[in-house]
């Protein structure tokens, strides 16, 4: 097993990460949230699956145990969907200490994790994540909170895990489409902090592809290491953790303009890959970085089988225009993350909007 600690100064706990963790679940679950009472909420495409062992794994250490399946995706990710959650922890009579396990990928994850830091004014958490894209990024770092109809996450908190259980076997049943977009998060990391770990990825794609147990277990070890550095320098985004925003921001306007989840056919991770290769040009061309950066990177995400350009993309000028409702804007300013090397990123506000509109124009795929 691979245990990474994340150590904040008021709060700390482990990401456990191995092969047939889930079995463990009930018994690591109660060493940091000892209770009467525990809740599973889990993602509906996972619930078959991996429901009942949860709740078997919990039922050997809590007396009442309430499995109830959640509907997964970004249109669900909702205020609405928070206030059905209340509902069932009101009904299955869990108090302030009962724990509340959010099992499946982000959305379920995020969704939960506002519920429990808003239920009795918070509950322990505990991030069960079944997706690659969940394992290494969103499950780990306290980031909670719900889309509105004006953008994505514009309602949430900072609420940390008592723990992380992630069972590298559930990647099993993950689509394969799915495991790729998880991989282009692991691609951000290694963009943003560590070149080695770009060269593993160009080395070991097949075997994630594969699902060679070793090298999962691997490639998530190295990523939540990169993810919990960030976290404890800047666990509030003030400086540093805004480098995890690398290519989210046009990637969000990506989902913006045209919904939430899928763009044009494109899922999260694969909106996150074409934002990454337009902030990777953006940087050539203010002057950041060689074209070497973008060049490789867009190599890389060909090779994992990600987008790169994509046909029939919007309009520059809506998607200039959904780039300043997203959340990092400051003082007016878009605010974004540009690499000046593999490995290393910088914080940048002073991009003009040509510059911008000429970056989005470098993954306009013919029509």
């Amino acid at each position: 097993m691979a245990v990474v600690e994340i150590n904040l100064p008021h709060h700390r706990y482990e990401v456990r990460i191995e092969p047939g963790a889930l079995s463990q679940l009930g018994q690591w679950v109660h060493q940091v949230a000892p209770h009467d009472r525990a809740a599973v909420l889990a993602d509906s495409a996972v619930f078959d699956s991996y429901g009942s062992a949860a709740k078997q794994s919990l039922g050997k250490h809590y007396r009442h145990v309430t499995v109830q399946p959640l509907t997964s995706g970004e249109d669900h990710k909702n205020l609405d969907a928070v206030e059905r959650l209340y509902s069932v922890l009101i009904d299955a009579k869990l108090e302030r200490g009962s724990p509340v396990v959010a099992l499946g990928g982000g959305v379920v994850g995020d969704t939960v994790g506002f519920a429990a830091a808003t239920y009795l004014r918070g509950v322990p958490f505990i991030q069960c994540p079944t997706t690659l894209l969940a394992m290494v990024d969103a499950s780990v770092g306290g980031k909670v909170g719900v889309n509105l109809p004006q953008g994505k996450n514009l309602v949430g908190s900072f609420y940390q895990p008592r723990l992380v259980v992630v069972d590298t076997d559930t990647l099993g049943t993950l689509p394969e489409r799915e495991l790729r977009c998880g991989l282009a998060e692991c691609v951000k990391h290694a963009v943003i902090r560590d070149a080695d770990l770009f060269t593993w990825i160009e080395t070991h794609a097949a075997d994630v592809l594969s699902l060679e147990r070793d090298a999962l277990v691997e490639l998530v070890e190295r990523n939540v290491r990169i993810k919990a550095a960030v976290v404890i320098a800047d666990e509030k985004e003030t400086g540093e953790r805004a480098h995890l925003n690398f290519g989210h921001t046009f990637a969000h306007a990506i989902e913006a303009v045209v919904g939430y989840g899928v763009a044009q056919g494109y899922h999260h991770g694969e909106a996150v890959s074409l934002g990454m290769v337009a902030a990777a040009w953006l940087a050539v061309q203010t002057g950041r970085c060689s074209s070497e950066v973008p060049e490789k990177v867009t190599r890389l995400l060909d090779q994992i089988g990600l987008p790169t350009r994509v046909k029939g993309l919007p309009p520059t000028a809506g998607l200039m225009e959904a780039m300043q409702l997203d959340k990092k804007v400051s003082g007016g300013r878009l605010r974004l993350v540009l690499p000046t090397k593999l490995g290393e990123v910088s914080v940048v506000d002073d991009v003009g909007q040509d510059e911008v509109a000429r970056a989005w124009e470098t993954i306009r795929g013919s029509s």
